[in-house]
């Protein structure tokens, strides 16, 4: 039997994007907008001629098309530089050569230190956690308590990270969950795409109704001039019908690999690979029984995760959130009487774990690095609202939702692009009559759905995680994000004929 082949590792894929985005510097034309950024009390113009300081008023506003209320700068919502509709202007090309190639992922490394640490530090925690052996407990009670009713876990946690997703942007939290659920669902008889799904599809499918995600739809509801409300029944229902579709899809999936597992993509395309997390528990038919400290450190374990997302529900920084990890590893080995040396032997072992992971994600950060040095986002951004600006309402906001996922490619950052694209496809849906919720929505549900195969986002080091390569979740996720952009389409279209 034939050796299936693979594609290349998910660093090299980003390094051959870089590459890519080096070559689009010089095929594309280069230019940008001026922006608009409020500091300490003022606005400052930045142009191609420098930095001007203008008056911090609504009228200032009014009379840059700028469809912002005052309130939402001063008050923070708005903390980005926001691009000047009709102000963009061709620029001389700057094309990206070798040194910014090569010096581009290490520029990424450190733009994305914060997400990084942030990662190493959950990578530290959970190694010292697993160390206790109160995880591989946990997870073998859980699995004996959820015997015949495994499609339960799947339900349930999809729904979690779908939730999570859709009310305060859970991303980067999420790696929190693999080293558990790993186990749990090798454990359950299913194979390593299925935690992937659960997690990574859902919170990045989560992301794409944001009915409430304070990083997506209040800033890009602000920067359109708009209430982040206006729209929010259209996103619930669209919640409520993709959230359906992919729980029943990875149920589904999930079902078949646990009836037959010669069925498993994973086992058919990659083989008899392995994830780091993969020790999976068996429970003998027999209940495992939990210590007093077990069960403590299993409690623990969820508390730190739930502290986390509230911490980032409620406007924490990366820092503290990075440091509630700190602070559990000890309390762990505090509670537990690990030896100084042991702890930090093993928490440095956790952080090397997920240090390729850490890598991606700056790596991926270099692509936007040299598209910006190239001066090509605003190019795309210019020619793509020209396109747009003359066809019909209905095409008009399907053409939207497809250039949203385009500029995915190019813009992880959801508040990035939401300051960027907003102010000029705002005020361009005054123009064609558009109401400005379908803008904010189009912009939502293109960047949820190339989330989940985005390389400058976390599909890479979600891959790297469960070792799961992208030949094989590919294969998965192209038919749910069919299914997806069937179900967006439709609500964009609806939402436009009953403006």
């Amino acid at each position: 039997m034939a050796k299936p082949k693979k594609l290349p590792s998910p660093l090299t894929i980003l390094f051959f994007v870089i590459i890519l985005a080096a070559m689009a510097t010089w095929l594309m034309p280069a230019g940008e907008y001026n922006t608009l950024s409020y500091s300490n009390g003022s606005f400052t113009i930045t142009s191609a001629t420098g930095d001007k300081t203008v008056p911090c008023t609504q009228k200032t506003l009014d009379s840059l098309k700028i469809l912002v209320k005052l309130e939402k700068f001063k008050s923070g919502d708005i903390f980005k530089p926001v691009a000047i509709p009709g102000t963009y202007h061709s620029l001389k090309r700057n094309g990206q050569g070798f040194t910014s190639v090569v010096t581009a992922p290490v520029q990424g490394l450190i733009d994305s230190s914060d997400i990084i640490f942030f990662l190493l530090f959950i990578g530290g925690f959970i190694m010292v956690f697993q160390e206790t052996g109160a995880m591989e407990k946990g997870v073998a009670w859980l699995s004996y308590k959820m015997k015949g009713q495994e499609a339960w876990l799947i339900i349930i946690l999809t729904f979690f990270f779908l939730f999570c997703g859709s009310a305060e942007g859970m991303a980067e939290e999420g790696f929190a969950f693999y080293p558990i659920l790993i186990p749990l669902y090798l454990a359950a008889g299913y194979d390593l795409l299925v935690p992937l799904a659960v997690i990574f599809a859902g919170t990045s499918i989560g992301n794409l109704t944001s009915f409430s995600n304070p990083f997506a739809t209040v800033i890009a509801s602000n920067a359109a001039g708009i209430n982040w409300t206006d729209g929010l029944y259209e996103r619930i229902i669209v919640f409520i019908i993709t959230s359906a579709v992919t729980i029943w899809y990875i149920v589904r999936y999930a079902q078949k690999v646990k009836k037959n597992p010669e069925l498993s993509l994973v086992r058919r395309i990659d083989g008899n690979v392995h994830s780091a997390f993969d020790n999976v528990v068996h429970t003998n038919g027999q209940l495992v029984k939990l210590s007093v400290v077990d069960a403590w450190l299993n409690i623990q374990f969820l508390a730190t995760i739930g502290i986390m997302i509230y911490g980032f529900v409620t406007g924490w920084d990366m820092g503290p959130c990075t440091a509630v990890f700190l602070v559990s590893a000890i309390i762990i080995a505090i509670v537990t009487r690990m030896k100084e040396g042991q702890f930090i032997n093993k928490f440095i072992e956790g952080a090397r774990s997920l240090l390729s992971v850490a890598l991606m994600v700056g790596v991926a950060r270099g692509i936007t690095i040299v598209l910006n040095a190239g001066h090509v986002t605003g190019t795309i951004l210019f020619y793509s609202a020209g396109a747009v600006g003359k066809m019909p309402l209905v095409l008009f906001i399907i053409v939207l939702l497809i250039l949203y996922m385009v500029f995915t490619l190019v813009i992880s950052s959801s508040s990035g692009m939401a300051v960027l694209t907003m102010p000029i496809f705002g005020s361009l849906a005054v123009i064609v009559g558009v109401p400005g919720r379908e803008i904010v929505n189009a912009y939502l549900f293109g960047m949820g759905i190339m989330g989940l195969i985005t390389p400058v986002g976390l599909m890479l080091p979600a891959l790297a995680v469960t070792n799961v390569s992208l030949k094989v979740w590919m294969r998965f996720v192209w038919p749910l994000i069919v299914m997806l952009m069937v179900v967006c389409a439709g609500a964009l279209v609806i939402g436009v004929m009953n403006r």
